[in-house]
């Protein structure tokens, strides 16, 4: 029916009413289900309907149909999948509140106004329970961006109390953004350990909890690998083959064997546990699996895909341990380049569980550490063939922004003690290399086959975004030399502006603000290419332990391998399967990076109530319509306000970056080095605030500590 009734409206010159439409349908249905229908097209944002209460196309109005994702600042933009952001005053949002489905239209060429809200899309949400005196009482919201009110009668209040922070179900509508409530579940108090993140974990819609029926399939996983799981497989068991992650890893998604053949390539074998061998898609195991879609990684906890009797026991590629994997050996000359490739399932031993710190004693200082003496060889080649891939890709194109990461260290009460940034070495960087290489090579392998399967793609930047950033730098004083048109710009253009910039003393700003210009990598059944990579073809496939996409990938595999025939109808059902998994896929990434990113905010604003009246050197990170916002030397930011500025009246002026006095003329430019003071800071709305203060008080105050 929903096909039949945009074909209608397509064809339709102008809007119609429903009784227009039912009479146009060739399908035997009622009026009712038709109205029902229609309904649910306006609800997902595919049908407009008139102020006269007729349909039409979006396509066919001046409005513009996407997710509505409100800055903590108060402002928003609209986010729709092929066109850029529409950029939403506060004034202009019309009701809508974060993450509602809108149509807006445009105002002037950046500016958008919201003219309806299509879809409010939250079931929940999470926040701290207030208990009045007459036994009612509301919720103050987690997440400041959704500016409504929820009132919970004494019916509805389910045993919490002040300081609960709770799980609510709005039920009843009182006015546009006001509504009754009822609390569904009691998280704890606010003051418990750990509370804070599980709060965002459930604000993120992440479930951290495994099914009652997923936890009673775990009893018949084994703990060893059998030698009925073994049969089929080529046996690596006797090869030299290790892992290689962080001091604190629990799972091992991949590991790496390395040699040089007799024709003087190199041999590289990367093997990826083979998840799919336990977690199987019509289980209640698989379906938690692509429900959660990717594990989520907090500064206290990981909230994995899988259980953790699977992602740390026989999924993990444990040393000295039988286990299963998907391999892939690839064959690489000395120039980088790939001569053949095989991918196939094994079986492995690993024979060392090397950790990034001390691989990189002997990469970077040639210090042994203890255990390793037997593998320098190995090492040895593969900080070589990691080189040459590196430079290959860098010939291409591949995009290096170089952007840094924070680390944050929690104590056993989840209060931070320590952050800093977060270190890449080299043993880091070549294992990076090598799944890129692998991830690439399986990507060809099942595209060359013609059977459909999960890319992961990242589109060329949007026009406007990366005009945008091109015009910054102008007015910065960078010379721009991009031929072309900005629409059809090429990773090595891109890359060649970025390595223009790398003498400039604010690089790692002007980095920063270059990715933001870029578009988000995503799921698809299409492949589109990956613009960052400048490759061609790309899917992910080394990390099927903390992401779905890599388990599709897998699955498509052993169909290939296990000689499965595919007809039309199997192929068109398998291509609707992993359509719908790609998008699903998505936005539990999404969810996932800021769910990741509001605990980080929030601990960084807990770290630093502890050091309000301090001062510290700073850098002027970003410049926004309220002011700025500084970096300190451990990758903390907080907010100058304008007004705080003293001696002068300052004028913010976003389009060079700057913020300058009206009567002195002293500006405050992207990049510049200055010294602030830490004057406030909230770990409820996760927010540092600060003012500037001058070198001289800096120094005195530093002196006298």
């Amino acid at each position: 029916m929903k096909e039949e009734i945009l074909n209608i409206l397509k064809n339709s010159d102008i809007p119609l009413a429903e009784l227009e439409i039912f009479n146009k349908l060739n399908i035997n249905i009622d009026l009712k289900d038709l109205c029902n229908e229609l309904r649910n097209l306006e609800k997902s944002g595919e049908i407009y309907v008139t102020k006269k209460g007729k349909f039409t196309l979006f396509e066919k109005t001046n409005l513009k149909v996407g997710k509505l994702s409100v800055n903590k600042k108060g402002f928003g933009f609209v986010i729709m999948d092929k066109e850029p952001d529409i950029h939403i005053k506060m004034e202009n949002m019309n009701g809508a509140i974060h993450n509602d489905l809108v149509a807006c239209e445009y105002i002037s060429r950046e500016e958008g106004r919201i003219v309806k809200i299509l879809d409010r899309s939250f079931d929940t949400v999470i926040g701290e329970f207030v208990l009045c005196d007459d036994g009612s009482g509301y919720i103050i919201l987690d997440d400041s961006r959704i500016k409504i009110t929820i009132i919970i009668d004494k019916d509805h209040r389910n045993g919490a109390m002040t300081g609960h922070k709770v799980i609510v179900k709005p039920y009843t509508k009182l006015t546009n953004n006001k509504y009754y409530g009822e609390i569904i579940k009691i998280l704890g108090h606010k003051d418990d350990v750990g509370i804070d993140i599980l709060s965002k974990v459930y604000e993120h819609d992440i479930e951290p909890n495994f099914s009652d029926e997923t936890l009673e399939e775990l009893k018949n996983i084994p703990d060893f690998v059998s030698d009925e799981d073994i049969k089929g497989r080529r046996d690596l068991r006797n090869e030299k083959i290790i892992t290689m992650d962080g001091d604190d890893a629990k799972d091992f998604d991949d590991a790496i064997g390395i040699k040089i053949l007799d024709n003087g390539n190199f041999l590289l074998g990367v093997h990826i546990a083979d998840v799919t061998h336990y977690v199987k898609e019509d289980t209640s195991l698989g379906r938690d699996a692509m429900n959660r879609a990717t594990s989520v990684y907090l500064v206290d906890r990981v909230i994995p895909m899988i259980p953790h009797k699977l992602s740390n026991g026989i999924c993990s590629l444990n040393p000295n341990v039988d286990r299963l994997t998907m391999s892939c050996d690839i064959e690489i000359t000395q120039s980088g380049k790939i001569v053949s490739y095989d991918v196939y399932e094994a079986v492995i031993n690993s024979k060392m569980r090397m950790t990034y710190n001390n691989a990189n004693l002997y990469l970077e200082k040639n210090i042994i550490a203890n255990g390793y003496e037997k593998f320098t060889y190995e090492l040895d080649l593969m900080k070589k063939l990691s080189t040459i891939l590196r430079k290959k890709r860098d010939d291409r194109g591949q995009l290096n922004f170089d952007v840094k990461e924070v680390k944050i260290v929690v104590d056993e009460e989840c209060k931070p003690i320590k952050i800093s940034e977060r270190e890449r070495g080299t043993g880091e960087k070549l294992i990076e290399d090598f799944m890129i290489v692998a991830n690439e090579c399986v990507a060809e392998y099942i595209t060359n086959l013609g059977f459909p399967m999960m890319y992961r793609i990242h589109e060329i930047p949007n026009k406007k975004k990366i005009r945008e950033y091109f015009m910054l730098l102008k007015a910065l004083g960078y010379k721009i030399k991009i031929k072309g048109k900005f629409d059809e710009i090429k990773p090595k253009q891109m890359q060649s502006l970025l390595d223009s910039l790398k003498t400039s003393p604010i690089y790692d700003m002007l980095s920063e603000l270059g990715l933001r210009s870029m578009q988000k990598a995503i799921y698809s059944t299409e492949n589109l290419g990956h613009f960052g990579l400048a490759s061609k073809c790309y899917c992910h496939f080394t990390s099927p332990i903390r992401r779905y996409p890599d388990d599709t990938v897998h699955r498509v595999l052993k169909m290939i391998i296990h000689g499965d025939k595919l007809d039309t109808n199997d192929i068109s059902l398998l291509e609707k399967k992993l359509y719908r998994e790609a998008s699903h896929c998505s936005l539990k990434e999404r969810n996932a990076i800021e769910c990741e990113r509001d605990v980080e905010d929030l601990k960084m604003a807990e770290y630093m109530m502890d050091h309000i009246g301090e001062e510290f050197e700073a850098k002027v990170a970003s410049i926004v319509p309220s002011g700025m916002f500084v970096r300190l030397n451990n990758l903390i930011e907080g907010r100058v306000h304008v007004s705080s500025i003293k001696g002068d009246y300052y004028i913010v002026d976003e389009l060079s970056q700057s913020i300058y006095g009206k009567r002195s003329g002293k500006r405050y430019r992207l990049g510049d080095n200055i010294f602030v003071k830490c004057v406030g800071a909230s770990k409820v709305e996760s927010t540092i605030d600060f003012e500037i203060v001058d070198k001289k008080e800096y120094c005195d105050e530093k002196e006298k500590n």
